[in-house]
């Protein structure tokens, strides 16, 4: 390379301090050194405040008159400096250089909290702030604050309500050409970015960034109030929220309240009965992608939970924990209204509609529960072929055929006797304890099985109802509907065989044999 030429012996001199790395001349304020004179006077403006040089177009100033001559070019369109693998132009040739470096794939600027990498170190720096938690702007209309001021001026544009970027496709506007370009991936179907580890595929290159940090297992951003840590600020931010108390988001059908709109779209589809997502192993249904990806691990036995009892597996800590009550007499959760107790939450709050009232689900022929709806339809329920009984759900049918199958594989290790199921032998046991766990809550009497408890405890019960038909009484609810429909004329259910009406499918089904109940549940 040949030597640079000088017109002045003074400029050679100064040039040649490049070459030494002397840098003699220091900042008082912020420390940084120069090699030259100048280059410092330059900087300390920097540190008056003073910007002598503004645009005429925007307003924009600037210490130096040079840098104003560079932002004018901004103003001009005109991009000379291309890149040659993608297109892209610049304004300044730096620009270019900067830019040549993200093809090249070359991270060598990594933070230290989460090792996330880049290509500069200005970019590492902006991302550095993020895990600070410092956000110095904040916006005067919403109040909402961000780390940086580009961030803010892109937000400050929603404001505005100007949409001037329109999508061809669908004609969906946005406020922002970035947020355009984003949503144009959406129609063209192409997911170009794929994860090396499990094989997912994005639209979005950021997309693919913020799922890696799951296999990672680097959760950088954590709740200040329970410990919980996330692996993106967005998702800790959305925490947050659950502790603050305020659910915004109410269902208009049953009430239930919600900290997120997303939470509440998910729990609508409950309402809805729609199950989209199936398991292709066992055919079950769920409303929710993530319900029917959480139940393959079963299938698979990825990352479960096994119950050291009775072997049965869960795919969440927390459903194994809850599942561990069944095996105890613990009913840790108690309804304010009667006391009455529950091993878990659900089955507590189920209980709470008796005293509320509340009919959520309604049959469109009587406007009773869902679940009776099935004796209008007949064709629902699930029989079983050894003895025409029927029930409401399949996991009920199979618990039942074990009866006919005669394998009973728990056996009692005192007497020997032998029990189809592990709850049939565990009541079984309470036999040789003399253990009588149930109390009425009523009187002092106490019994081994939960079923004899509640039989018992309607006898303390007040309520004495009479047929306005006959002379008949009962002492409950369910009795006395049973009977009302013995004086019903319009009977729904007919023997195919004898013509033979019956009020209800439990006593068709006494009637029929099991050959005639298949056919008549096809």
């Amino acid at each position: 390379m040949p030597p640079a030429p000088f017109t002045v012996k003074a400029s050679l001199k100064q040039h040649q301090v490049i070459h030494t790395g002397e840098r003699p001349f220091s900042c008082d304020l912020c420390g940084k050194s120069f090699s030259m004179k100048d280059s410092l006077k330059k900087h300390q403006l920097i540190h008056s405040g003073v910007k002598a040089y503004s645009c005429y177009q925007c307003g924009r100033a600037f210490t130096h008159s040079s840098n104003l001559q560079r932002h004018l070019v901004t103003h001009s369109g005109i991009k000379p400096y291309s890149c040659d693998q993608c297109g892209r132009a610049f304004t300044r040739s730096s620009h270019l250089q900067s830019h040549l470096v993200t093809h090249s794939g070359i991270k060598p600027y990594s933070c230290d909290q989460c090792g996330r990498a880049f290509t500069q170190s200005s970019s590492l720096q902006r991302h550095l702030v993020t895990h600070s938690g410092i956000k110095a702007y904040s916006c005067d209309q919403c109040g909402r604050a961000f780390t940086q001021s580009s961030s803010l001026q892109s937000h400050l544009v929603t404001h505005s309500g100007i949409k001037a970027y329109s999508c061809d496709e669908c004609g969906m506007e946005f406020t922002l050409k970035a947020s355009l370009k984003q949503h144009q991936v959406i129609h063209t179907g192409e997911r170009p970015f794929s994860c090396d580890l499990c094989g997912k595929s994005f639209s979005f290159k950021v997309s693919l960034k913020k799922h890696q940090l799951i296999h990672s297992g680097v959760k950088a951003y954590s709740c200040d109030q329970c410990g919980r840590a996330f692996t993106q600020s967005s998702h800790l931010q959305s925490h947050l929220v659950t502790h603050s108390g305020i659910k915004a988001y109410s269902c208009d059908q049953c009430g239930r309240a919600f900290p997120h709109s997303s939470s509440l779209q998910r729990h609508l589809v409950t309402h809805s009965g729609i199950k989209p997502y199936s398991c292709d192993i066992c055919g079950k249904t769920f409303s929710q992608r993530g319900h029917r990806n959480e139940h393959l691990r079963i299938h698979t036995r990825h990352d479960v939970y096994c119950c050291e009892q009775c072997g049965k597996y869960f795919t969440t800590d927390a459903d194994l924990q809850r599942h561990m009550f069944t095996h105890t007499e613990e009913r840790p959760y108690q309804c304010d209204l009667c006391e009455k107790t529950f091993k878990s939450p659900h089955h507590l709050r189920r209980h709470q509609q008796i005293h509320t009232r509340k009919r959520l689900y309604k049959c469109s022929y009587c406007e009773t529960l869902k679940v009776h709806q099935r004796r209008h339809t007949g064709d629902q329920r699930k029989y079983c072929k050894e003895c025409g009984r029927s029930f409401t759900t399949s996991s009920e049918l199979k618990r039942h055929e074990l009866i006919h199958s005669g394998v009973k594989k728990h056996l009692c290790d005192q007497c020997g006797s032998s029990f189809t199921t592990a709850r049939d032998l565990k009541s079984h046991k309470r036999v040789h304890t003399g253990e009588k766990p149930h109390k009425c809550r009523h009187c002092e009497r106490s019994f081994s099985q939960s079923g004899s408890r509640n039989i018992h405890e309607r006898a303390h019960m007040e309520g004495n109802y009479s047929c306005d038909q006959c002379d008949k009484s009962f002492r409950n609810l369910s009795s006395y509907s049973a009977h009302k429909r013995s004086h019903v004329t319009n009977k729904l259910f007919h023997c195919y065989q004898c013509a033979q009406t019956f009020t209800s499918l439990s006593a068709l089904c006494k009637h029929q044999p099991p050959l005639i109940l298949e056919t008549y549940s096809s």
